[in-house]
């Protein structure tokens, strides 16, 4: 006779992965967060890890619809590129394969005329 010891969770289904951002994309994103929060054109953050997709919103004021997306999509990967930043019509203003390009185009925002 056989003893097997039951298992605590027998039919339980396999927990869904999360996508997330790893320290070394977090360091960009946050170098960058910081100069906009300096120069007043930003104020708010907020991060989502989701089943197939990251995201680091930024916003103006915290009560309002975030001014940008920026997103990790693996799945994108081989394709597009996993990154992209989303301004708030949802229009893609960029996206790639390498953060530290898709991010310039938040750059260029930071950069003004000055009278």
């Amino acid at each position: 006779m056989t003893v097997q010891t039951p298992s605590p969770f027998p039919h339980h289904p396999k927990i869904p992965e999360q996508v997330s951002y790893h320290r070394t994309e977090l360091g960009p994103i946050l170098a960058l967060y910081g100069r906009m929060v300096a120069a007043g054109e930003w104020r708010d953050y907020g991060i989502s890890c989701l089943r197939e997709v990251a995201v680091f919103s930024v916003f103006r004021r915290s009560a309002e619809n975030p001014l940008y997306r920026i997103e990790k999509r693996p799945k994108l990967r081989n394709k597009q590129g996993q990154y992209a930043v989303i301004g708030m019509d949802g229009q893609v203003l960029k996206r790639g394969h390498d953060l530290k390009t898709v991010l310039r185009v938040l750059e260029k925002k930071l950069i003004r005329a000055v009278d």
